[in-house]
């Protein structure tokens, strides 16, 4: 199947140099970007399908990297059907979980957590609630895991791991079993601030982050409570290498002193925007966006800047497809627009704002999946999905 999109206006690829598309138009064949280009190339009737966005904004698929899945569309936290599909309708095409923490009745012995990390992954490698990807299983660290059994939840498809959530006598027994997991290949996000649930660990603090140099330091910014604003600055200064995730579920003016912090410093590519959700915070559609206004209207990103840490520094960060839009790239990608009534001129000064952005239709996969959100206002712009043969 073949998809084009023509006409369109402003653009962001994803990369941390902030690009542009090199044109105005993007086809899509075989869940890949297959050329992008000029309008004037599109030929009528060449494609199977063709949107026309009439000048709207056109950017990577959001990639939400902290997103407590279960098994199928269901989180039993909020006790929500069909969220995944909801966020799809946010922009968000692509999930990463944080673990399957929300399990009821979830094991905490060695073999139950494997076992369950093993099944989230298998189970989402074939289902897709929307249209969008969810890389399921991430093994909630124990103490009984040994290095054996990272690489044997590396080897049956396990590519991640969370630490926070296990029976460790002090945050910083989990010293050693997260070098044990980053050891065996495994992608190591680790809580950060105060605990979020009962059970979880009172506080990880900076000063154990530093000494565990996970991949990616969880919801820095509080999982809702905060560092404090030293720690905040131990973790941009001290911490090369581990990524800085910035989530709705968290405290705001706290993100917005880290991402100084880290821009400061030339440090966008740490930085990562996600949602922390279903947590108690609730199940938010428009999370990552809302996310992604607050951080360009309030902080200090620009609206480029902030697309790139929801697409392409989360992907590079985790080693999976998505976030970039270039040839040879998997086709997701979201047509955004400034919201009806809004005064700004785009979806990029939506943002400038605080308005969210009027999602206009989402394609994953090469695929158009929607082309009206029902949780967005109507886009400013008349994006048509052309009938067949036209142009």
């Amino acid at each position: 199947m073949t998809l084009a999109l023509v006409n369109i206006g402003a653009s962001h690829d994803g990369s941390g140099s902030g690009g542009r598309l090199p044109g105005d138009a993007i086809v899509c064949e075989g869940g890949r970007i297959a050329w992008i280009g000029d309008s004037s190339a599109v030929a009528a009737g060449e494609h199977e399908s063709t949107v026309d966005v009439a000048g709207a904004t056109v950017v990577p698929g959001l990639v939400d990297s902290h997103v407590h899945t279960t098994f199928g569309d269901y989180t039993p936290r909020q006790r929500t059907l069909d969220f995944l599909d909801s966020y799809v309708h946010g922009g968000t095409t692509r999930v990463l979980s944080a673990s399957e923490v929300h399990v009821p009745g979830r094991p905490t012995d060695r073999v139950g957590v494997m076992s369950l990390a093993i099944a989230a992954a298998r189970c989402y490698a074939h289902y897709r609630p929307g249209g969008m990807a969810v890389h399921g299983g991430s093994v909630i660290l124990e103490p009984d895991l040994t290095a054996e059994d990272f690489r044997e939840l590396a080897a049956q498809g396990v590519r991640m791991a969370k630490a926070g959530f296990g029976a460790f006598p002090t945050a910083r027994d989990y010293v050693p079993v997260v070098r044990n997991a980053k050891a065996a290949g495994l992608t190591v996000m680790c809580h950060s601030g105060g605990g979020s649930i009962p059970g979880s660990q009172a506080k990880i603090s900076a000063e154990v982050l530093l000494e565990m140099r996970p991949h990616v330091a969880g919801h820095v910014n509080g999982g809702p409570t905060a560092l404090s604003a030293e720690e905040n600055r131990a973790i941009v200064d001290e911490g090369a290498g581990i990524a800085l995730q910035l989530v709705h579920a968290g405290n705001l003016r706290s993100a917005i002193d880290i991402a100084e912090r880290a821009l400061a410093r030339g440090d966008l590519e740490r930085l990562l925007i996600a949602t922390d959700t279903p947590t108690g915070t609730g199940v938010i559609p428009l999370g990552m966006l809302r996310m992604i206004a607050e951080m360009v209207s309030l902080g200090p990103l620009t609206a480029e800047q902030a697309v790139t840490a929801a697409t392409g520094n989360v992907t590079r960060t985790y080693g999976v497809d998505g976030g970039r839009l270039a040839v040879g790239e998997v086709a997701d990608l979201v047509v955004l627009d400034s919201p009806l009534g809004s005064s700004a001129p785009d979806a990029f000064g939506a943002l400038r704002l605080g308005d969210v952005p009027a999602v206009a239709c989402v394609v994953t996969d090469g695929v158009l999946r929607l082309d009206r959100s029902r949780n967005t206002p109507p886009p400013t712009r008349p994006v048509r999905v052309l009938p067949a043969g036209a142009a």
